[in-house]
């Protein structure tokens, strides 16, 4: 395929720039991943139930679109490259610094600084890597780098079959210290992007100081959260809905000029999230309490699954220069229904394992195309914010998925299966008739747009 033979043909520089990029999000979905693995354990050891843990995966969602909006004012400001080699040493310290936690809370409360690090790191990356390469090659690298994060879920679940009951879920977290080390090796090789370079005296010029006013104030908000749970944890959700996202919503006051595509993308991302994270965080869990299944099989199946992500990413994203983008994520969609049943109300393990590949190569062959969607469809003087905090702010408003879904679950008996299919399925239609109707700009010019 075109794409494919375009991506062979990149320089030493560009390879750098989607290494580092696809590294970076490998890193951070490790980091973020391990922590599901280990909602029972931490139950256990805190006495409380799952759904009182899957909070942390919920703060950690909820803070991303407040980093992204900072990091990717940064990188739009400073350049995306020191910015993303920052922003990956955040949040693998914060990572660590997760492994000593003294109490559910203030684990709730590391979690959450996590996240908004967290949150910079996808739109920079992206950014990069897309504004380093030919046109013709961002399909195939669009679904590389997104199973960036099916790679990182992947080495979360080998870490998970091989350490998780030897070092128990403190260790785990320590074990996350490994991109902080990887920081160095990242640096070495990688460009600032040229597309950047080139239209530096056109990026928005910002005071050091507003940026930093921006930052400390978004921190602030992302943080609220958790510092309100340590006082009444059944207020965290409503702070989540009712005053973080109303406040992330007002970001998009920055893409003002964009409106109409910046709330498009909001609502697509938003569906996008509670797709894959409707059919990942709670796997593990789905094995554990419904399969009554140890941890090597555990491990095995979520191996198994990532594969799948893997091969549907490339697979789709590389198709996506062919059909374009719309159909590519279209057909991925409705794919995912017809798998549903198989994925979610299997018995045995081998039919598990083919549910848990099938699936998920339809839900990020869907995903494998939205790093090049987003670019393509962002504005050309924001595009190290634009499609990291729309991304984000879909994360935002889908971030009580987990704990609805344990919710669910453990009101009908942990009937894991029901609350997964019942997410999955309804996300799926709505992504497929939300981008049958949405804009397409495949193979845009980044160096030559201009603005209207």
């Amino acid at each position: 395929m075109a794409s494919i033979s375009q991506a062979r043909g990149l320089d030493r520089h560009q390879w750098s720039a989607v290494a580092a990029s696809f590294l970076g999000w490998t890193l951070d979905a490790f980091d973020f991943f391990l922590m599901v693995f280990m909602f029972g354990a931490i139950a256990k050891e805190f006495h409380t139930n799952v759904a009182a843990v899957a909070i942390a995966s919920t703060l950690t969602l909820a803070a991303r679109p407040f980093g992204a909006l900072v990091f990717g004012m940064l990188a739009d400001h400073y350049g995306r490259r020191p910015v993303l080699m920052i922003d990956i040493l955040l949040y693998s310290v914060l990572e660590f610094a997760s492994a000593f936690a003294p109490s559910l809370t203030v684990l709730l409360i590391l979690r959450t600084a996590f996240g908004f690090a967290m949150g910079g790191e996808w739109g920079i990356g992206a950014s990069l890597a897309m504004e380093s390469i030919p046109p013709k090659a961002r399909g195939f690298i669009s679904g590389l780098l997104q199973e960036g994060y099916a790679a990182g879920y992947l080495l979360a679940s080998l870490v998970f079959f091989f350490l998780f009951d030897r070092i128990g879920w403190r260790g785990m977290f320590m074990v996350g210290l490994v991109p902080a080390l990887l920081v160095v090796l990242l640096r070495v090789g990688v460009k600032e992007s040229p597309v950047f370079e080139a239209q530096r005296h056109a990026m928005p010029r910002r005071s050091p100081w507003v940026l930093l006013g921006v930052g400390l104030a978004a921190l602030a908000v992302a943080m609220g959260p958790a510092i309100v749970g340590a006082v009444d944890k059944s207020a965290m959700l409503k702070w989540v809905y009712f005053i973080d996202a109303p406040i992330a919503l007002c970001g998009l006051w920055a893409f003002r000029k964009h409106w109409k595509t910046a709330l498009y993308v909001v609502v697509l991302m938003t569906a996008f999230n509670f797709l894959s994270h409707g059919t990942q965080d709670l796997y593990p869990t789905f094995l554990q309490k419904q399969h009554h299944l140890d941890t090597r099989t555990v491990g095995t199946l979520t191996v198994i699954m990532n594969l799948g992500a893997i091969v549907g990413g490339l697979a789709f994203g590389a198709w996506s220069e062919k059909i374009g983008r719309r159909w590519a994520i279209v057909i991925a969609a409705v794919l995912s229904l017809a798998i549903l049943p198989l994925w979610a109300f299997s018995h045995t393990v081998a039919m598990l394992a083919a549910g848990a590949f099938a699936m998920q190569v339809m839900v990020q062959g869907a995903w494998g195309v939205i790093p090049v969607h987003l670019n393509e469809l962002s504005p050309a003087d924001a595009r190290g914010a634009f499609p990291g905090f729309a991304y984000q702010l879909g994360n935002l408003l889908a971030s009580g998925n987990a704990v609805w879904q344990a919710q669910i679950a453990e009101a009908r008996g942990d009937n894991y299966s029901l609350a997964l299919a019942l997410v999955a399925g309804a996300v799926a239609v709505v992504i497929a008739i939300v981008t049958f109707l949405g804009p397409e700009r495949r193979g845009i010019d980044f160096a030559t747009q201009v603005e209207a």
